[in-house]
């Protein structure tokens, strides 16, 4: 075998490169900055990935993951903690093979064999949660293996939830964000901390930071109407300042599968949905430029069967959300 470690190259989907381990999605200097929930979930490379060219028959990997953990309930071992293979096919990014079955921190598994060893571009994606301290990609001797570094366009910046960590995802690359960056062919930042998506300003300041060519703020499934109140306004505001010519996408959140039965959840959906809807329409009454707006009732579809738990999407339910997502975002990145 030939192994090749994908830090000699590059990992895409990273905002920062002084971090404090390899495959951080936050600076070091983030560590004091943020709720420090925040910090601890951010040494997860939820959405990044390497790039490669071969024409090998079989792909092999080996990481060192930081956690003994191998998964949790809305957590699936492959999306864990697994790693997730794409193969181009014609222009068009398709799913290739998921690691599955892992039981130790250290695994060495053949990803993906019996390709018919055409020579074509790959994407290796990282575990949503368990932190990766290592990762090499192997091909057998003979077979040629280039690196791809990462995208230099300016990436779509997602902050978010748990939604956008990928909870309930069954494999690393099915999370919306991924789903789009494929689809756009746009690099992208995966910035989800479950619980954690709260519109704290140090988040604006840090997001302003990336040289982005669109904003996605989609937090409210864990803001209640008074951090609406408190917070969302000013974090737009904030961020709009420290980048005037930036795209700013606001997303509602979803409503719970079960919304339509239960008539106090679906009054408090609408009631919030309301107020951040009057935020947006103040903001852009007084001549915010660049800012737009997705309303949540559809994202994970009208069937209530994007969801496995009412609250996070199941792989249909992020199909949809990328499916919704995609008529706003597909012109703002022809302009970036």
């Amino acid at each position: 075998m030939q192994w090749f470690d994908v830090l000699d190259w590059g990992i895409e989907g990273q905002g920062w490169r002084d971090t404090e381990a390899p495959f951080d999605r936050l600076p070091a200097k983030a560590k004091g900055m943020v709720p420090e929930p925040v910090w601890n979930l951010s040494h997860s490379g939820t959405g990044m990935y390497a790039s490669f060219r071969t024409d090998a028959t079989t792909i092999h990997a080996r990481w060192q993951l930081g956690s003994t953990q191998m998964g949790e309930a809305n957590f699936p071992v492959a999306a864990f903690s697994g790693l997730d293979l794409y193969a181009d096919d014609n222009g068009s990014w398709r799913w290739a093979a998921a690691t599955q079955k892992l039981e130790s921190q250290t695994p060495e598994v053949c990803v993906i064999e019996g390709m018919a060893g055409d020579l074509r571009d790959f994407r290796l994606y990282l575990p949503m949660r368990n932190p990766v301290l290592k990762l090499q990609i192997g091909v057998p001797d003979g077979n040629a293996f280039t690196p791809v570094p990462p995208n230099p366009a300016k990436p779509l910046v997602f902050y978010g939830t748990s939604i956008l960590h990928g909870a309930y995802a069954s494999h690393a690359g099915m999370v919306h964000s991924s789903i789009l960056g494929r689809r756009l062919r746009q690099p992208v930042i995966n910035l989800g901390f479950s619980g954690n998506g709260k519109m704290e300003i140090a988040l604006a300041d840090l997001l302003a930071e990336i040289d982005a060519s669109v904003y996605i703020l989609d937090t409210l499934p864990n803001m209640g109407l008074d951090l609406v109140e408190e917070r969302a306004e000013a974090f737009v505001r904030h961020l709009r300042t420290l980048r005037p010519n930036v795209p700013i996408v606001l997303v509602e959140d979803r409503p719970l599968g079960n919304y339509w039965i239960k008539p106090a959840v679906k009054q408090s959906h609408e009631t919030k949905w309301r107020r951040f809807r009057e935020i947006y329409d103040g903001l852009v009454r007084e001549g915010m430029g660049d800012l737009y707006y997705v309303p949540g009732r559809d994202l994970f579809g009208t069937d209530s069967e994007g969801s496995l738990d009412a609250s996070h999407p199941s792989d249909l339910g992020y199909m949809r959300m990328a499916d919704c997502l995609e008529p706003v975002l597909r012109p703002l990145t022809k302009q970036a």
